[in-house]
């Protein structure tokens, strides 16, 4: 019964090698959860307040300072999602349902999780 976390242990088919302790993937979580809260930190930082800004009719200053600004709450947007998902990886290896879609409670690919340790949904689930 591969979808009951009860019974299923994502560890026994997944991990393996170097990878097989959790410590080290509680290590790369909490590296990335540090990484995009210095992220979130630079992003939502006050502009500079460098004179005046005027919007008219012609491009300047003030049009490329909004257009800036729009890419970086987009871009916060993003890194606060990637914060939820290291959070949610994090409770999973508390609760040793790590590895097991959030979704479907099938297992997650070891491919996967080598290259995002904090994904909490298979491929197929992401997909949709």
């Amino acid at each position: 019964m591969l979808n009951d976390p009860a019974v299923f242990d994502a560890g026994d088919i997944w991990m393996s090698g170097e990878t097989s302790d959790m410590s080290d993937v509680r290590e790369t979580l909490l590296a990335k959860q540090q990484e995009l809260q210095d992220r979130s930190a630079d992003l939502t930082a006050p502009p500079d307040a460098s004179g005046s800004i005027s919007f008219g009719k012609r491009v300047g200053d003030g049009t490329s300072m909004a257009v800036e600004r729009i890419t970086q709450v987009a871009a916060h947007e993003q890194v606060l999602f990637q914060v939820e998902e290291v959070a949610r990886a994090l409770a999973k290896l508390d609760d040793d349902t790590y590895g097991i879609c959030d979704t479907c409670g099938s297992p997650i690919p070891e491919g996967r999780l080598e290259i995002h340790p904090w994904a909490v949904l298979c491929v197929p689930c992401a997909s949709v």
